[in-house]
Formats: structure tokens, sequence, C-alpha cells
């Protein structure tokens, strides 16, 4: 009867930890990419790096700067500023590759810089205002206002998986 008794209070114990944690909301990593400072879900970034200059491959979008070794892995290297077009992608000691956990493919990002990480509930996140036809904001999944900073956050998995990135093949 005791083990009964205990299984039930464990039980309790997760069901309202659980619905703590729905709560509590998601944690986002956020960074900055000239002016504006964007938000990605924690759960997507593997490690943060410092930038190092990739090899270059032939005939790749001017955005896919090239490929990096890490640790044995053959890392692809997007510059989200100028896939984003930000005006200037200038590399400095701020520089960083967001390195990501996409779909099973492991992928950089470089970016301006990492500001830190927040966590959000999901009240908080409203939904990213409609925009002319000419501008992709399908990536795009709300915005947030933290102290007085506009954070504009951002589903990385669909903006790396799009076909023009052309990272993944369709069978991811």
């Amino acid at each position: 009867m005791d083990m009964i008794h205990e299984a039930a209070h464990v039980a309790r114990h997760e069901a309202t930890r659980a619905a703590l944690a729905a709560q509590s909301g998601s944690e986002y990593l956020t960074f900055r990419l000239g002016a504006e400072e964007y938000g990605i879900d924690i759960l997507k970034v593997q490690e943060i790096r410092s930038y190092e200059v990739p090899t270059r491959i032939a005939n790749a979008p001017q955005f896919v700067k090239g490929v990096v070794n890490l640790r044995g892995v053959i890392v692809p290297i997007v510059d989200l500023r100028l896939k984003l077009g930000c005006e200037t992608a200038e590399y400095n000691s701020f520089t960083v590759v967001i390195v990501l956990n996409v779909k099973g493919r492991v992928v950089g990002a470089v970016v301006d810089s990492v500001s830190d990480v927040l966590e959000l509930s999901a009240e908080s996140i409203k939904p990213a205002p409609e925009m002319a036809s000419a501008v992709d904001t399908s990536f795009i999944t709300g915005i947030s206002s933290v102290n007085d900073r506009m954070l504009i956050m951002m589903d990385i998995e669909s903006l790396m998986a799009s076909p023009d990135m052309g990272l993944m093949d369709a069978s991811h």
C-alpha cells in the first residue's frame, strides 16, 4: 500500500512540475544583427564559438561563407547578417558563430554578438505584424518586449531549412 501511495505522490509532483514548466515558458538565446536583437530557442543551440574564417565553397550563395571542421564534423557557416539583408557585415572581436542543431544537421550562424539567455512566457511573445509580400517573414514567430528592448523571435529551424539556403535536402 505504501508503494501505491508513494507512486501517486510522485505522479502528482511530476504533474505539478510539468505544469510549472509549461507556465514559465521557454528559454531563448538572444543575439544582435546590426541594430536589431533576435531570439532563438536555446534548445536548437549546440555551442557558441568565436568566429574563424571558413573554407570557401565554390558557387555557394554569398551568405554561405564556407565550411569549418568542428571536431571532425564539416559544418556549413551561414552569415545571418548577409542572409537577412543587414547593411554591413563587419567581422570583429564580438563576432561569433552560434552552432545549431537543425533537423539533425549541424550548421553555424554568424552573428554580430550574443546578448544573453532569457526565459520568456508564451504570453510575452506577441504575433509578428503582417508585412508586404516582398518581405519574407515566415521565419519570424513573434515580437517580445524585454525591459526597453524589442526582440524579434525567430524560428531558426525554418530559416536554416528553407530551400534557398540549400543546406537541407528534401528528406530532412
